[in-house]
Parts: structure tokens; C-alpha cells; sequence
């Protein structure tokens, strides 16, 4: 009894156990596992039968597990199976080949090793060459001074040692050597020193006086035998074969007094010429540079001699070189700047000649490409500042005097006649700078009207000016007039003596007829091109120019550019250059003209636009008026009277002209009438304002369709109101349902009115109903007369919206 009396409170107690240790951490399962040997004898053998119950049930659920998921673990093991073979085989793969790389990177390892070796070896030798190769040149220029000292090339040996000490010591100074070499220097000079001579001084400071007398003398001489051989050139060969100054042939054949003795046995027009004619021997006595020769000669001195001479001559070369601050003032600062450089070279050539290697022909060369490239340099910059062509067209004569004497006494001289092309270049300049005030003075006088002629006489004077040519004229009774103004022949006048003037500088320059005929259409083409050009279109832009005087303006270039080519025959003419040959240069008075002319189209469309506008201010609409006056405006009448009267003067004009400014009219009619009417601080519009406004647009229309200017084909230039048309149609009619249905589509009736603009006035129209019933009629009916409005402005704000949205 007392066993079954247990049973059944212990088998709850066991569940409760069992389910304990199920649920908690295995650490706190020690004390419920004492709790049942703590209790009845038999709890532990229960216990235990109870604990194998349950783990049977367990292993029956585990069993089921197992069997529910048996197929998918075959499946994944036999996957690991398949895989395990693979992994094998990436694992061999991966061991060979980091094996491999391991193996190369030990050969990388020691080939980088000796690289690094290399490249220190590489920047050692680098710095070890740019040691010496800073050092070699002090080497080698302090041999070259030794050289030079032991050659006794003093001369040379000085700018050598001015090139150590300026150039190479500073580079080197740190070494020792070259405090040996700096220190040797002074003691060098001093030898050189005492080699110099007071005669030598004393003869260059003579010639250094005289310079500019030999010069003017050689200059004069030059000038003569030029003329005479202009004048007398069966002549030539008896009395200008001689030279005019001392050279090596007649030193060696004759002495002076057999040289005048020679100019005495001439004819009388010879001896003329040459009275008053000096030698260079009797402005300058050469016996110091004589005797100083001869010395040093005996003594083997003479190359010293010889550097100190070109030495103190190239200093003399570059003062006589330095001109006067102000030589380009006055023709006579050019001129004694020229003399003395000639009685320098005057001087040279006779040493040259009368003495053996005191200078040379090569040092004479290089002293005079020195000397030439200063007297270019000194001739541009000072030429630049010359503002009259006279004083430019006297030193171009100076010049070509210059190069015929120094050319004489076997100086190359080219490069100074091409100094006078960009010379030539400069008077030209000049010459469109003076022109260009004819021209505007020229225009400034022009009265802009045509030219009347009462009788025959008049017109034989304005047609011996101009090549004006036109039979139906001809033909007209006096009195008449020509289509130009007085400007168009004055111009022309003034074209032919700009090509006189640009003439003149051509002579002499030993050009051929085809460079004259090319200089001469060039700078022409610069005074159409650019000098009438920028005068004409400084006059089109002229405030005072009205819209006449451009009409006028416009004809005056159509007749200048008919008359370029009696301007070419003009240059044919002179220059006898057919204008047929292949490298003629035309003359561009087509494209300078049409230029000018375009010009002036554009500023007729910008004045005629601009009085448009003066008279669109002075519109005063009632907006807010309840009945349109039933006529125009009277601005408006008054701007179409305007423009009636002003087409009537484009008749003159070219077709195109005329139909592109009246077409240019209308539409900035048409823009400004349809700002005025949208225009933001414009807040209320009224239907009667707007039937008004229609009135104005009927009379625009009226003067399209009247075709003020001839060659419109149709309505052409009605459509220029083709916009604000479709805009006061859609108001007038109120034909809303029409215009959204249609809108967008290509046949719509209101294709030009664009949402926004019919959004913008609907909007203002809607304002000054609230205030002033304008919309009364609507909501006389009801309230929905008024909503339809607000529908569509709905979905006009809808198309708007649409619109930007696209965009």
C-alpha cells in the first residue's frame, strides 16, 4: 500500500526533473540530480526507468529526423566526396606553384641586389662627370689663354680672360687650381698693357674728328656719280669707271699728286663735278698708323698691334653707331648719323687696302654685318616714331645714298634695301594715317545729297573727276543730277594721289616694274581695305547719320566700287604691268564696299527700329476703358505715315534692301506691340482695351498688305503680325474650346498663340473683372460662366507646365 501510495506523486516529480535538466545549463544540473537520491529509497531506480523512457523517446524522434533528412546528408557527402578530389589537386597546384615562386623570387632578390649596386655606381660616375665637365671648360679656356698669350693674340686673350673671370671662374671657385689661375690673371693684363702706344691714340682720335667730314664728302661723291650717270651714261665707263676714293690699285699705280694730275686732264663738265672733291689722305694724315706698323712688324708685335687697333676701332664702331635721342626729329639728325658711319667705313676700306693684315677683309665683313644690324635696329626703331610721310620719303632717300656709296667700297647692302621695304611699310602707315584724315574730312563736308549739275560744263567737271558712265543720264535734260554725292569724286581723286604718293617711294630701290606694280596695288588694297573702310563705317556709325545720309552712303559705295577698275588701269598705266599676269594683285574694293554697305544696312535696320521705338513710347492706351474709340491710335498713325514716307526713299536702294527693312520694321512693330501689351508691370486689361488694341493691329495689317515696298510675294509680310492676328482672335471670339482642343496639332486655327502668353493676358483680363465687371455677361447667366474661366486657365496652366516639364 505504501508503494502504490508513492507511484503516483514520485512520476510527476521525475517529469518535472527530466524536464529541468532538458531545459537548464548543464552546470546547474548537479543539484537536481541530488535531489533523487534524496527523496525514496526506489526514486533512483524510477528515475532511471523514467530516464530511459525518455531518452527512447528521444531516439525515436531523432530516428524519425534522421530518416526525414537521410537523403539530403547522402547527397551532401557525396558532394564533399566529389569536391575532396578537386581540393587535392588545387592544393598540389598551389604548393608547386608557390614552390615556384619562391624559387624566382630568390633570382629577382639577387638580380635587384646588383641593380641597386649598378645605380650607385652609376650616380657616383654621373656626379664624378659633372665634376669634370664643370671643370673642363675653365681647363680648356685657361689653355685657350695660354695659347692666345703664346700666339701674342692679345686682343683675343683679353675677352678670354673676361669670359674666365665673368663665366667659368664663378663656377669653380671652391677648387684650388683656380685660385692658381685667378691669381695669374693680373699679371697677364700687365703684360698686355705695356705693349699699348700713344700714337696709335692720338691717329684714332683723329679719325674719329674727321669722320663725319669723310663721310659727307664719299656721300656727295656718290650722289654725283649717280647723277651723271643718269645723265651721261654713254659716258660711264671714261668718267665714273675710277673710283671716287682711295683703294689698293691706285695707292699701288699712282700716288695723289698722278690721281690730280688725272683729274685735271678731264673735260671741263668733269672737272665740275669734281671740284672741291677730297681724298681720305687729305682729311687724315695715316702716318702714326704707318709708323706704328713698321715698328711692331720688326719687333713680331705685330698681331698685338693688330687686336688693339680692332679693339679701339670697335669701340669708335659703336659710338659712331649710337644715335642722338632725337635723330628722328629732323632729316638732318639722320643725315649725320649716315655721314659719320660712312666716314668710319671710308676710313677701314682705305686701311684695308693700303696696309697688309692690319685689318682684314674678314674683319671689315664682320664689323660691318655688327654695324649693319645696329644701323637696321637703330633705323626701325627710330623710323617708327616718324609721323610725316615727307620726313619718312627724305630718309629713304638718305638710305638709298647711304647704300649706293657704301655699296661702292664692296659693302653688301642688301639687307638695307630690305630695310626699306618694311620702311616703305612705315610710310605707307603714314600715309593711310594722313589719308584717313582726308577722308574724314571728306565726309565730314558731304552734304549727302546728289549731285546737281545745271549745264554741260558742270557735267564734263564732275565726269573728268569721276569715271562715271551712264547713257539714260546722258540723255536727260539739264538741269540733273548724278546718284553719288560730292564725297564719291573726291574720294576717287584722293585714291590716285595716295597711289602718287606711295609712288614715290618706289624710286630708286633698283625694283623691277613687277615688284613697283605688286607695292602699289598692295598698299592700295591697304587704303580700300582698311583706311575707306574703318572711315566708312566710323561715319555709319555716327549718331547724326540719319537714315537718308545711309541711303545715300550705300549708293555712294556702289559707284566707288564700280570705279576700282579705272583704278587698276589707273596703276596699269604707270607701272605698263598687264593686269592679265598670273601674280597681279586685284584690288579688293568689292569686299571693302560690300562691307561697308552691309554695314550700313545694318545700321538702317537699327535706326529704323529705334524710331519705331520712339514712337511705340509714346502710346498712352486707356487699359481699363470699357468701348474701344472705334479709330487707331494716333501714335500708330503717325508711325505708319513714317514709314510710308521712309520707304518711299528706299526706293534707291537695292530690291533686297528695301524688302529686308521693311521686313525688319514689321516684325520689331509686331515684338513691340506684343510686349506692350504683355508687359509685367501692365497689371488690368479691360475687353474695350483690347478691342482697341485690335483696331491698331488691323492698321498694321492694312500697311503690310499695301506693300509699301515692292517684291513681296502674297501676305509675306502680313505674316510678320501673324502672332498678335491669332492672339486677339482667340480674346475676340472667346473660341477657348477651339484652341485647347486644336492646340498642338499643325492645322490648329491658333497655332502661333502660345500658352503662357494667353495664359499671362487672360490673367490680367481676369483682374480687372473683379474690380470692373468686364465678365458681367457671364455671370449674368450663372456661376458657372465664371468657372469655365478659371477652367481654362486650369489647363492652360496644365499646356504651360507641359511645356516647361518637356523643356
Amino acid at each position: 500500500m505504501a508503494e502504490s501510495s508513492e507511484g503516483p506523486g514520485t512520476v510527476p516529480e521525475h517529469d518535472r526533473i527530466l524536464q529541468e535538466i532538458e531545459s537548464t545549463d548543464t552546470a546547474c544540473v548537479g543539484p537536481t540530480l541530488r535531489s533523487v537520491y534524496d527523496d525514496q529509497p526506489n526514486a533512483h531506480k524510477k528515475f532511471m526507468e523514467k530516464l530511459d523512457a525518455c531518452i527512447r523517446n528521444h531516439d525515436k524522434e531523432i530516428e524519425k529526423m534522421c530518416n526525414f533528412h537521410h537523403q539530403g546528408f547522402v547527397d551532401a557527402i557525396t558532394e564533399l566526396l566529389k569536391v575532396r578530389t578537386d581540393a587535392e589537386k588545387l592544393k598540389v597546384q598551389v604548393t608547386d606553384t608557390n614552390r615556384r615562386l619562391q624559387d624566382a623570387g630568390k633570382e629577382v632578390i639577387v638580380q635587384t641586389g646588383d641593380i641597386i649596386r649598378c645605380r650607385i655606381q652609376q650616380r657616383n660616375i654621373t656626379t664624378v662627370v659633372e665634376k669634370l665637365q664643370l671643370c673642363l671648360p675653365v681647363l680648356e679656356m685657361y689653355s685657350k689663354l695660354k695659347e692666345q698669350m703664346g700666339a701674342k693674340r692679345y686682343y683675343s686673350a683679353l675677352k678670354t680672360m673676361e669670359q674666365l673671370e665673368n663665366v667659368y671662374f664663378p663656377r669653380v671657385s671652391q677648387y684650388r687650381f683656380c685660385q692658381l689661375m685667378i691669381e695669374n690673371l693680373p699679371k697677364l693684363r700687365e703684360d698686355i698693357k705695356e705693349i699699348s702706344m700713344s700714337d696709335l691714340k692720338d691717329f684714332l682720335e683723329s679719325i674719329r674728328k674727321h669722320s663725319d667730314k669723310i663721310g659727307e664728302t664719299a656721300m656727295k661723291q656718290a650722289q654725283q656719280q649717280k647723277t651723271f650717270s643718269v645723265v651721261l651714261p654713254k659716258q660711264n665707263n671714261v668718267k665714273f669707271g675710277k673710283k671716287m676714293y682711295i683703294n689698293d690699285r691706285i695707292l699701288e699705280e699712282r700716288n695723289a699728286s698722278e690721281l690730280k694730275h688725272t683729274f685735271e686732264e678731264e673735260d671741263e663738265n668733269e672737272e665740275e663735278v669734281m671740284m672741291g672733291v677730297l681724298t681720305v689722305q687729305d682729311l687724315v694724315d695715316f702716318s702714326p698708323v704707318y709708323r706704328c706698323l713698321h715698328i711692331h712688324s720688326v719687333l713680331g708685335d705685330e698681331e698685338t698691334f693688330e687686336n688693339y687697333y680692332r679693339k679701339q676701332r670697335k669701340k669708335q664702331a659703336r659710338l659712331v653707331l649710337q644715335p642722338q635721342s632725337n635723330m628722328h626729329e629732323t632729316v638732318d639728325g639722320y643725315r649725320r648719323y649716315f655721314t659719320q658711319i660712312v666716314g668710319f667705313f671710308v676710313v677701314e676700306d682705305h686701311i684695308l687696302h693700303v696696309t697688309q693684315g692690319l685689318v682684314t677683309r674678314a674683319y671689315t665683313d664682320e664689323l660691318w654685318n655688327m654695324a649693319l644690324s645696329k644701323i637696321i635696329a637703330v633705323l626701325r626703331a627710330h623710323s617708327s616714331y616718324c609721323t610725316d610721310p615727307d620726313l619718312v620719303l627724305e630718309l629713304k632717300n638718305l638710305i638709298v645714298i647711304f647704300a649706293d656709296t657704301l655699296q661702292g667700297y664692296g659693302f653688301p647692302v642688301n639687307r638695307l634695301f630690305d630695310l626699306l621695304f618694311e620702311i616703305r611699310d612705315q610710310y605707307n602707315e603714314t600715309l593711310l594715317k594722313k589719308w584717313a584724315g582726308v577722308f574724314r574730312d571728306i565726309f565730314e563736308e558731304d552734304n549727302y545729297s546728289p549731285i546737281p549739275v545745271v549745264n554741260e560744263e558742270e557735267y564734263k567737271i564732275v565726269i573728268s573727276k569721276f569715271p562715271f558712265q551712264d547713257p539714260d543720264l546722258e540723255k536727260q535734260p539739264f538741269p540733273k543730277k548724278f546718284p553719288m554725292s560730292q564725297s564719291v569724286p573726291r574720294i576717287y581723286i584722293q585714291v590716285k594721289e595716295f597711289i602718287y604718293a606711295s609712288l614715290k617711294f618706289s624710286e630708286s630701290l633698283h625694283r623691277s616694274s613687277t615688284e613697283i606694280d605688286d607695292m602699289l596695288r598692295k598698299s592700295t588694297n591697304l587704303l580700300l581695305t582698311r583706311t575707306l573702310n574703318s572711315c566708312l563705317l566710323n561715319l555709319i556709325r555716327k549718331p547724326h547719320i540719319g537714315l537718308t545720309e545711309l541711303v545715300q552712303i550705300i549708293i555712294n559705295t556702289t559707284h566707288l566700287e564700280q570705279a576700282c577698275k579705272y583704278l587698276e588701269d589707273f596703276i596699269t598705266n604707270i607701272t605698263n604691268i598687264s593686269q592679265e599676269t598670273v601674280h597681279t594683285t586685284r584690288l579688293y574694293g568689292l569686299s571693302t564696299f560690300k562691307d561697308a554697305r552691309h554695314a550700313a544696312e545694318g545700321e538702317i535696320y537699327t535706326k529704323l527700329n529705334q524710331k519705331i521705338d520712339e514712337f511705340v513710347q509714346l502710346a498712352d492706351y486707356d487699359w481699363t476703358m470699357s468701348e474701344p474709340d472705334g479709330r487707331a491710335s494716333g501714335y500708330l498713325m503717325d508711325l505708319i505715315n513714317f514709314l510710308r514716307s521712309i520707304f518711299q526713299v528706299f526706293t534707291h536702294l537695292p530690291g533686297k534692301v528695301a524688302q529686308t527693312a521693311c521686313m525688319s520694321a514689321c516684325q520689331h512693330l509686331s515684338t513691340s506691340l506684343m510686349q506692350m501689351l504683355l508687359d509685367s508691370e501692365l497689371k488690368q486689361i479691360s475687353m474695350g482695351a483690347v478691342q482697341q488694341f485690335n483696331l491698331d493691329v488691323i492698321q498694321c495689317e492694312l500697311f503690310a498688305s499695301s506693300e509699301p515696298v515692292p517684291g513681296f510675294q502674297g501676305d509675306t509680310l502680313q505674316l510678320a503680325f501673324i502672332d498678335l492676328r491669332q492672339l486677339l482672335d482667340l480674346f475676340m471670339v472667346w473660341d477657348w474650346s477651339t484652341y485647347l482642343a486644336d492646340y498642338g496639332q499643325p492645322a490648329s486655327k491658333y497655332l502661333r498663340v502660345n500658352p503662357n502668353t494667353a495664359l499671362t493676358l487672360l490673367e490680367k483680363m481676369k483682374d480687372t473683372n473683379k474690380k470692373n465687371n468686364i465678365f458681367a455677361q457671364f455671370r449674368k447667366n450663372d456661376r458657372d460662366k465664371q468657372k469655365l474661366i478659371e477652367t481654362v486657365m486650369k489647363q492652360l496652366r496644365s499646356l504651360v507646365n507641359g511645356m516647361s516639364h518637356h523643356t
